[in-house]
């Protein structure tokens, strides 16, 4: 329940309120934004249109650019719009909205890492059993449970920063609505608050980070079995997924598991994971996976054919 709040408007100062530099930072997200947009929906569409990836592995990797996309949607478009605007005012009501969306996609992206870290592990160290473990039900089942839990701990955030009150002033030094610049207007002490925000967020963060490296070690070391060939694929696969999550997890985790302080460079890092992985995910996985590019080739080729027709 919302206690005491009067503030109705937040304002954004944005990455910056130089009107030069707000015009290039227009320009440089409009493009980044559609690259992200363009680059997932090619691999959902690829993905669903082609009989090769039909492993579970790629049912992982479909959920993996629908969240990019989700997660990237929450954020990018606002920004955009807001750096061509003289005020950057956003409601409470849409600021809060904003919080719910980008957390529970940025959960649901750890979530589905962590599933296709489960997935290699099982398909690299028990293969005789992959099939068994890994069928479509209890792919399924996994994929629904993360969209759960992730529903989840979205919830709690925005429980927990509504159970303050917010009497001004409602200005906030970043360009998109987040946990520590709302704690920051609130008129009562937010210690424990920030303390359970922290719990939840940086428990996550941290606990899928150790999740994913002792998987992904788990991988290597069962790859001294294989033959050449085998350890040649599977490390190409594993070190695609080891580079996102080093790329997502390093500034989440800088972010979300330290006290309560602002730092100048925050808004720059947390572009990188809201607005720049996004992006990368979908270059990663199709320059490192020749499955993939095929299918986008096939998938290519045959519109070309129907168009000639």
């Amino acid at each position: 329940m919302l206690l005491n709040n009067n503030v109705t408007e937040i304002i954004l100062l944005g990455l910056t309120q130089d009107p030069v530099k707000k015009k290039i930072v227009f320009v440089i997200f409009l493009l980044v934004y559609l690259g992200t947009l363009c680059g997932n929906l090619l691999i959902i569409v690829t993905i669903k249109t082609s009989r090769a990836l039909g492993s579970p592995m790629y049912f992982f990797l479909f959920y993996l650019s629908l969240t990019d996309t989700c997660l990237s949607t929450s954020i990018a478009p606002r920004m955009i719009i807001d750096a061509i605007l003289k005020n950057n005012i956003i409601s409470f009501s849409e600021c809060m909205i904003q919080v719910f969306s980008f957390h529970i996609f940025g959960a649901l992206e750890i979530l589905i890492l962590i599933l296709m870290a489960l997935d290699r592990c099982v398909a690299i160290c028990k293969p005789l059993h992959y099939t068994t473990v890994m069928n479509w039900r209890v792919c399924t089942a996994l994929v629904a449970v993360a969209w759960a839990l992730s529903c989840i701990h979205a919830s709690i955030q925005n429980f927990l920063v509504l159970s303050l009150p917010f009497c001004g002033p409602n200005v906030i030094d970043h360009y998109f609505c987040d946990l520590e610049p709302l704690l920051s207007l609130a008129c009562s002490d937010t210690y424990n608050v920030n303390l359970l925000l922290v719990s939840n967020s940086g428990v996550i963060c941290t606990a899928g980070f150790i999740l994913l490296m002792f998987s992904y070690t788990t991988i290597l070391y069962s790859l001294r079995n294989h033959s050449a060939e085998a350890r040649k694929k599977a490390l190409s696969t594993c070190i695609s997924h080891i580079t996102v999550v080093v790329l997502f997890f390093g500034p989440c985790i800088f972010i979300y598991t330290r006290p309560p302080t602002t730092f100048t460079m925050d808004k720059m890092i947390a572009v990188f994971y809201t607005i720049g992985t996004p992006l990368l995910n979908p270059l990663i996985y199709t320059l490192r996976n020749a499955e993939v590019k095929n299918a986008m080739r096939k998938l290519w080729s045959k519109k070309q054919i129907l168009e000639y027709k």
